[in-house]
């Protein structure tokens, strides 16, 4: 009665096309359309394709919950913005991303990298993606600080790509983000190309001796030596690398098993669901829809590509000049898409020959790439922030 009675006293009609116009199917746009397009397309490529589907799946369900026309999830206010919270909370204070490589350190066996201390080089090497696209991004029109938040995305690294962006150029977070995230789960299908170009038949059928048995104490103390250095060397890059270099000491310490357990696990998830959604929310259809945003992803592609070539043609470099064979296929795990990139190496060796077995060699460099591509990230936020 007291609702019929509403209706009357203001007019059945105007309460009836006010309720109209406030639905999200009389507000939504064509680009609010396409947005959402997007997202479930990786949701798709998550859930169907396998994709890095743990990133992907979040990142694209946030990216429909932004463009919810008239929803306010990303709005400053009480009650619905919970996804402006979550970004606020967690990227704007750089803590998902620094949290993210705590578990990262965690999950990483560093002991390729110690058990061949050479392949550091093509973890090196791969940061010439980072370099050139910096350049690339200035020559058509980005500015330094931007070119710098790009060029990230040549090191394959979620993380490091949105603590950079968060501190060089926020406004690009968005795309930035979901292009590293976009060619990190695309590595299977972007690198064997690259790779088979650069190499002969003859180089992806190298076999390498067996790697070493890396001691306890050189598991360790390579961490701690590794902040030590950074703190000398690259000061801006100890927040990344100290929170690498301290998940892997849990791992390798064998006395927090816990600790270690709950960094690999429990914490590394709840941080993965609230930074893919925080990054999705970034992902409003008034930035996308940019002829920037297209030059990120042009740019994001070549930075990859030239990172991978980059560790290749060292890796054949290294391959001709070195006693012991080497197969310069693991050059392309230099990038710091942490396996994937040794599993493609693995993947292609095992193509040409069954039973040559490389992933455990591609780790060293895959190893180095995550900690050159931090190293990198240190020097741009330094020359540039």
């Amino acid at each position: 009665m007291v609702l019929l009675a509403s209706f009357a006293g203001a007019g059945i009609w105007e309460q009836l096309t006010r309720y109209f116009t406030s639905l999200g199917i009389t507000n939504v746009t064509w680009q609010d359309l396409a947005m959402m397009l997007i997202g479930l397309l990786l949701i798709w490529l998550g859930i169907f394709k396998r994709y890095e589907p743990l990133l992907l799946i979040p990142i694209g369900f946030g990216v429909l919950l932004t463009n919810a026309p008239l929803a306010g999830l990303y709005e400053p206010q009480a009650g619905t913005g919970i996804l402006y919270l979550i970004h606020a909370a967690g990227i704007k204070t750089l803590i998902f991303p620094l949290l993210i490589f705590l578990g990262i350190g965690a999950l990483t066996d560093f002991g390729p990298l110690l058990a061949n201390p050479r392949t550091a080089l093509l973890g090196a090497a791969a940061q010439f993606g980072i370099f050139g696209t910096v350049i690339g991004a200035v020559l058509i029109g980005f500015s330094l600080r931007e070119a710098g938040s790009i060029g990230i995305i040549g090191g394959a690294d979620g993380p490091t790509s949105i603590y950079t962006s968060q501190i060089l150029a926020p406004h690009l977070l968005g795309p930035i983000a979901i292009a590293a995230y976009s060619y990190m789960a695309l590595v299977p299908i972007i690198q064997p190309p690259i790779i088979k170009l650069l190499t002969t038949k003859a180089e992806r059928l190298i076999r390498m001796a067996q790697l070493r048995e890396v001691s306890w104490l050189e598991r360790i103390a390579f961490p701690i030596i590794l902040l030590l250095l950074c703190i000398l060397l690259a000061p801006s890059s100890v927040p990344l690398i100290g929170m690498i270099a301290f998940g892997n000491l849990l791992r390798e310490c064998g006395v927090v098993e816990r600790l270690s357990k709950t960094a690999q696990n429990e914490l590394i998830n709840i941080v993965t669901i609230f930074l893919g959604l925080a990054v999705g929310a970034t992902l409003k259809a008034d930035v996308f829809f940019r002829w920037g945003t297209i030059g990120i992803f042009v740019l994001g592609i070549f930075a990859f590509a030239l990172a991978t070539a980059s560790g290749v043609l060292l890796g054949k470099l290294m391959s001709r000049l070195s006693k012991s064979p080497i197969n310069p296929m693991i050059g392309a795990a230099g990038v710091s898409a942490v396996p994937m990139a040794a599993r493609v190496v693995q993947a292609l060796g095992r193509e040409e020959d069954p039973d040559n077995h490389l992933i455990m060699h591609a780790m060293g460099p895959n190893v180095a790439g995550v900690i050159g591509s931090a190293v990198a990230a240190g020097v741009l936020i330094r020359l540039l922030g």
